[in-house]
């Protein structure tokens, strides 16, 4: 009998408990293994990745995640230091325990139970120092991806309106920064930055997925972007825009096959509009194409085509 079923010795709530304890204790595996039954006390901590991330959208977005409003001028420079210093400390503990998933990433689907590597602080510093490196980097981007949405909209009538108010705005700054990480080989803690965005403006993007500049979701609710996508620059997209695989291809031991191209690749200046699906990783969106709305499509176009379903016959009665 367990520790906890034999202490019990109180009334029927105490005493249920405790059978619910001594059920539910074979189902958990407290091994260093990866596995459905883990219990993730090693894991990063998802509460600490999503601090540090709204930390660093507010560096680049002054203004848009701080409780406290705006910043003045003459102190952006002390600001952007507080700010980075606070993700670096937030960040660096995660990255350290992320990394010991590293081996398993790169052999899944592969056949091979490859074992966890050692925590590693340093790599995790020299990570997190090439990761604050790009913060320029993406904060031009970020530009770019704030003037296509106000230029791409009639009724933004501010940038100040873009960058507070925009769903799609918050989910390129978040997804940019996730994809660095991505970039620099780090498990899971991108895909946690991801799935907040999801849940925060319902665009769900890959932190692979790769992304040109001068992008704008319109309305943003409902995309989804896969992780192999390759996207041009200045492409736009509306709401329920789905960017996917088609049926994954299986290895010979009936397993999904990973890290290839799965998903379509749209060229410069392509816009598609609301609830269109473009699937397959050999489909591509030829450069200054339009999609139209709920297009199913699933083989390639030629640049500057013009992609529509065929109007249905509409009856209207009266009265």
């Amino acid at each position: 009998m367990n520790r906890c079923a034999s202490e019990c010795t109180g009334g029927e709530q105490e005493r249920a408990l405790c059978d619910t304890v001594a059920e539910l204790l074979p189902l958990y595996c407290t091994t260093e293994e990866d596995r459905p039954d883990s219990v993730l006390g090693g894991c990063p901590n998802p509460v600490q990745v999503i601090e540090a991330l709204t930390i660093l959208i507010d560096g680049l977005f002054p203004g848009r995640m701080s409780p406290g409003g705006g910043i003045e001028a003459d102190e952006l420079g002390i600001y952007l230091m507080r700010r980075l210093s606070h993700a670096w400390r937030l960040l660096r503990p995660e990255i350290t325990k992320a990394l010991r998933f590293r081996r398993m990433g790169a052999s899944a689907g592969s056949g091979v139970d490859a074992p966890a590597e050692a925590a590693d602080p340093l790599e995790a510093s020299r990570i997190i120092q090439a990761y604050l490196r790009r913060m320029s980097a993406v904060r031009r981007l970020l530009l770019e991806d704030v003037r296509a949405a106000y230029e791409g909209d009639p009724a933004a009538l501010t940038y100040a309106e873009v960058q507070l108010a925009y769903p799609g705005v918050l989910a390129m700054c978040s997804h940019r920064l996730a994809h660095e990480l991505y970039l620099l080989d780090v498990p899971i803690i991108p895909r946690i930055m991801s799935e907040w965005t999801h849940s925060q403006t319902g665009v769900d993007i890959h932190p692979g997925a790769r992304i040109g500049h001068g992008f704008f979701i319109d309305h943003a609710t409902g995309v989804v972007i896969g992780e192999t996508c390759h996207i041009g620059n200045h492409v736009k997209v509306y709401q329920g825009v789905t960017l996917g695989a088609r049926s994954f291809p299986l290895d010979e031991n009936g397993n999904p096959i990973k890290h290839i191209q799965r998903h379509p690749t749209v060229e410069d200046e392509v816009v598609i509009y609301a609830n269109a699906t473009i699937l397959g990783g050999e489909t591509v969106i030829g450069r200054g194409s339009t999609i139209g709305g709920n297009v199913f499509l699933m083989e390639s176009v030629p640049p500057n085509s013009f992609v529509a379903n065929e109007h249905p016959e509409l009856k209207i009665k009266r009265g």
